[in-house]
């Protein structure tokens, strides 16, 4: 005989997005007596025996899911009430509309389901435990037993004070009560330790009253939940949040070093000690362990590191049997409790060592090597002696994930510091070590690199001694931090020095200057991209005869100029012209007599801008300073401008700067003479020569070699140039002689054969001279060359 098939418990039915039924269960069947060949295709509608309800609609249209009770009618004309659930389908679940469900039977009371809830009071996972109004525990399954530590039959009929003793239970005891009082429930995550545990754990506590059927308060219930494995991962998260905030905050090693401690105590560990290869291992070193490493950081909960045997800055090596040659040896974390047989060596070697240990009560350490782009960096050790638990799992991977991260930090700040030492040091020996001491100017000068965060860059500045003992002052900088704004700085500086040998105006040199400049945007790959390696410059020449200073700037800041007389410094007007690299505008060049005496302060914008400073205040601020201090040396007025005008953390710009106190030579020291267009010019030239050459104290020897120096000169301006010419004597550190004339035409040197009558002269006069040269005037040229004087002659001369 077959079984007879069970009676269906649900009724179901779907209803597509057009109100059409599309399904019909046995269970539907069943409750309308309707089959499904009947029901199928039919509208939904037609089966309701009254409307729905206008909240039931808006719930339809609004909401996924609807529950309520529908007025059905049966095929036999009766009225069905039904509970119904309707679930909406998504489109991609076979199409849309509605899943209606309604419970046929199975919703009245078993036999045995009060044992079913007593089984599940007793074996849940939550500990459980019911107090009755008067706060006394009645029940409590086993869980809650063990975490308690105390059976049900001996805890029964205590408050909740009472079974925990502690102030922490007193706390739970007011939840339980205001859960009472109130009728409401109450939830808490507190921190305790329960069952005699030396651990505390983390608890989600719930206070529910629970009433009778007529409403009647009879108990609370207390669920309790042990999260302190959820706690501890979100603990960790949160500690990998804060390392990836702190560490590596500065380019510093020590820095980064300090605050991988300050991360890991007191959370991870009580104690911490980082020590770091010195120098830098390389990837493929071999036995690591071996080399000598220096105490970077320690860090404890107690004040003072007592528990440390090795200070900070201490250069260790470690033997083989250390826990941080351990480490190093096999390429990994590893942990220690105290009484560790792998230790006994290591205490051995220095027996203080476990006494200190066991002082403060260190039981559980563990080292992890730092490792960044495959190179070992270091390791850390930490211990723990206030945290009764020792090390676990968990533990190792958050403090290997710490020590990751801070040793890659550690390798950028290394990395950075070896660029930077780079620059710095291409940046110092591009820059002139000793300035020249020109009669013109005295001078004096600074160089001060931005602070560590930004980088070297390329400012710069020099002293050119020029003909007729005059010279030429220079301040630029270079776009850029680096290598390659140093690089950049150094080629500028030389083709500066190479133009100013020609004696170019101000004006025309920078021109040079600029064009020089987009050849290098050009070398960079990108025509367009001078701005990559754009610069600044501010170009004077002072001549201490005329006491003119002729002056030029391409987008670089103007100079200062400090009268002698007590007047107040002055900004120079000089025109900004645009930086060098972008072309296509001129630069224009201004003259200034300059009184003698008068100081000269050229600097780069890095002196004059900071963080908190604009260019105008900084301009303000430098003619504060130099007023103030107009009778200082100018060698500790260079540290007055900077320790006034710089922060005390450093500029964020590299600063240049240099002082030029300007001099003139007396009318005792130069001699002038026209001379006429005839050839009889010649002998009376080097006959004045002479006699003022003698006035000066000059010797016979220096007289004749003047003499048919002059005689060389005059005779070639006269066969090849354009009156009117002229003769200038200058007595400097060295004999300058000048022929000017107005042809533009400049001679060249070169080898005349045996049989030429002609050609000898600038041969003869590039033997005799120390220099020699040309320079255009607006007026022609100047023909000059000079003449060294001996050592007791040159050494009186005045010095800057």
């Amino acid at each position: 005989m077959e079984n007879p098939k069970p009676t269906p418990a649900v009724a179901t039915a779907v209803v597509d997005g057009s109100g059409t039924i599309t399904a019909w269960s046995e269970g539907a069947a069943l409750l309308l007596g309707l089959p499904a060949a009947e029901a199928v295709g039919r509208a939904a509608a037609e089966l309701l025996a009254e409307p729905v309800p206008p909240d039931a609609r808006a719930s339809l249209a609004a909401l996924p899911r609807w529950n309520g009770t529908l007025a059905l009618r049966h095929r036999a004309g009766h009225v069905v009430r039904a509970a119904v659930i309707a679930h909406r389908r998504e489109p991609d679940e076979d199409g849309d509309g509605w899943l209606l469900v309604s419970r046929l039977s199975g919703g009245e009371p078993r036999p045995g389901e009060e044992e079913l809830a007593a089984i599940a009071f007793e074996q849940t996972t939550a500990a459980l435990a019911i107090y009755d109004t008067d706060l006394r525990l009645r029940r409590w399954n086993e869980e809650m037993a063990r975490t308690v530590g105390l059976t049900e039959d001996e805890a029964r009929g205590l408050r909740l004070s009472e079974i925990g003793g502690k102030p922490q239970s007193r706390d739970l005891e007011q939840h339980l009560a205001y859960a009472r009082d109130t009728g409401r429930r109450q939830d808490l995550d507190t921190f305790l330790r329960t069952g005699g545990e030396r651990r505390e754990h983390a608890w989600a506590a719930s206070f529910v009253p629970l009433r009778d059927r007529s409403g009647r308060l009879r108990a609370v219930c207390l669920t309790a939940i042990d999260t302190t494995e959820q706690y501890a991962a979100r603990q960790r998260l949160a500690v990998l949040n804060d390392a990836a905030a702190r560490i590596g905050s500065s380019l510093d090693v020590t820095r980064t070093a300090e605050e991988l401690a300050e991360v890991c105590v007191p959370y991870l560990a009580d104690l911490i000690t980082v020590d770091l290869f010195e120098p830098p291992m390389e990837a493929n070193a071999s036995a690591p362990w071996r080399r000598p490493m220096r105490r970077i950081a320690v860090r404890s909960v107690l004040e003072g590191c007592p528990e440390a045997l090795t200070p900070t800055g201490t250069l260790t090596s470690y033997s083989r049997h250390s826990p941080q040659a351990q480490a190093l040896r096999v390429g990994h974390s590893v942990r220690y409790a105290l009484e560790d047989p792998a230790l006994r060596p290591w205490y051995e070697e220095r027996p203080q060592r476990l006494a200190r240990f066991r002082e403060f009560g260190i039981h559980s350490m563990m080292t992890v090597p730092m490792r960044a782009r495959g190179v070992t960096l270091g390791v850390a050790m930490l211990a723990r002696h206030r945290r009764p638990e020792p090390f676990v799992h968990d533990d190792v991977l958050l403090a290997e994930e710490i020590a990751a991260r801070a040793a890659v930090c550690v390798d950028n700040a290394r990395r950075y510091t070896r660029e930077r030492e780079v620059a710095l040091t291409l940046q110092r020996n591009l820059l002139p070590r000793v300035l020249p001491r020109p009669t013109a100017v005295a001078t004096a000068s600074r160089y001060r690199p931005a602070a560590p965060h930004t980088g070297v860059g390329g400012d710069w500045f020099d002293v050119i001694q020029l003909s007729g003992a005059r010279v030429a002052l220079v301040v630029g900088d270079v776009v850029g931090h680096g290598v390659q704004a140093s690089a950049t700085m150094g080629r500028l500086r030389t083709a500066v020095r190479t133009l100013a040998d020609v004696d170019l105006p101000p004006d025309e040199l920078l021109t040079h200057l600029d064009d020089l400049v987009a050849r290098l945007a050009m070398e960079t790959g990108d025509q367009g991209a001078a701005g990559d390696v754009g610069a600044t410059c501010l170009y004077a020449v002072y001549d201490p005869v005329s006491r003119i200073c002729q002056l030029a700037r391409a987008g670089h800041p103007p100079p200062l100029v400090l009268p002698p007389d007590g007047a107040a410094p002055e900004v120079l007007r000089v025109p900004a012209g645009p930086p060098l690299g972008v072309g296509g505008l001129p630069f224009e060049a201004v003259e200034r007599e300059l009184p003698e005496g008068s100081l000269l302060t050229l600097c780069t914008d890095g002196l004059l801008a900071t963080r908190d400073r604009d260019i105008d205040a900084g301009f303000a601020l430098l003619r504060e300073v130099l007023g103030g201090h107009r009778d200082e040396p100018l060698e500790s007025l260079c540290d007055t401008v900077l320790e006034a005008l710089l922060p005390a953390d450093g500029a964020r710009d590299d600063v240049a700067l240099l002082l030029a106190r300007t001099r003139a030579l007396g009318a005792d020291r130069t001699a002038f003479w026209d001379v006429p267009p005839v050839p009889e010019s010649v002998g009376e030239a080097r006959k004045r020569v002479g006699e003022r050459l003698a006035v000066w104290g000059l010797g016979e020897a220096e007289v004749m070699t003047s003499e048919l120096l002059t005689s060389e000169l005059v005779t070639n301006a006269l066969r090849h140039a354009s009156p009117p010419i002229g003769l200038r004597l200058i007595l400097d550190k060295g004999l300058i002689f000048e022929v000017c004339d107005a042809s533009s035409t400049a001679p060249h040197l070169r080898r005349a054969r045996s049989l030429d009558e002609t050609g000898r002269g600038l041969m003869l006069v590039a033997q005799l001279a120390r220099r020699w040269g040309t320079r255009h005037t607006p007026a022609g040229k100047v023909i000059w060359a000079e003449l060294p004087l001996p050592e007791p002659l040159a050494a009186g001369r005045p010095d800057a």
